[in-house]
């Protein structure tokens, strides 16, 4: 892993991160998104994202492998402090230590720039399945998240009910 490189995500980065995306949309309840995004629906995305928050890739001997980003928690001017959190991983690549690392990153620059608190949303099975386990959980949990909240079976897909929480990490300083 000596090779991982992180760095700033650009618009030219879409499609190697939809290609990443896409299989989490089709595949799994990891995204309650239904249908994967078009390239230039994603291009937009991650234009819109970069205009005031941090958006990284991780390459591995120049392939982009995994993307963390940060956005807006809540669109009011007082939660300016606060910033949720998303990461996605190329499939083959879980397990590495590269979540780490990028959310590592992510976090020093949002701290950097004054963001106080940290939030995931993340879909949560009562019942662990081939499309929904604990493992976006168990990784924020790794990394100093704790459940702040749960929303009991609002989302459906795969005609699935899953949950969902939020998790929270507060930075000090």
């Amino acid at each position: 892993m000596s090779d991982l490189k992180i760095r700033n995500a650009t618009v030219d980065d879409a499609a190697a991160l939809l290609k990443i995306y896409a299989h989490y949309v089709e595949n799994t309840a990891i995204t309650f998104e239904w249908t994967t995004p078009t390239l230039e629906e994603f291009q937009s995305r991650i234009a819109a994202t970069l205009e005031n928050f941090p958006y990284i890739v991780a390459e591995l001997d120049g392939k982009v492998i995994g993307y963390a980003y940060a956005g807006k928690f809540v669109g009011r001017e007082a939660y300016k402090i606060s910033a949720e959190l998303t990461i996605y991983l190329d499939k083959n690549c879980r397990g590495q230590g590269i979540g780490r690392k990028l959310y590592t990153e992510l976090e020093r620059r949002l701290k950097d720039s004054g963001v106080k608190n940290l939030y995931a949303c993340i879909g949560y099975p009562e019942i662990e399945d081939e499309f929904l386990t604990l493992a976006s959980v168990k990784f924020h949990e790794r990394l100093g998240f704790k459940i702040c909240g749960k929303f009991t079976e609002c989302g459906c897909k795969f005609n699935r009910r899953y949950s969902m929480v939020w998790m929270e990490k507060i930075l000090r300083t």
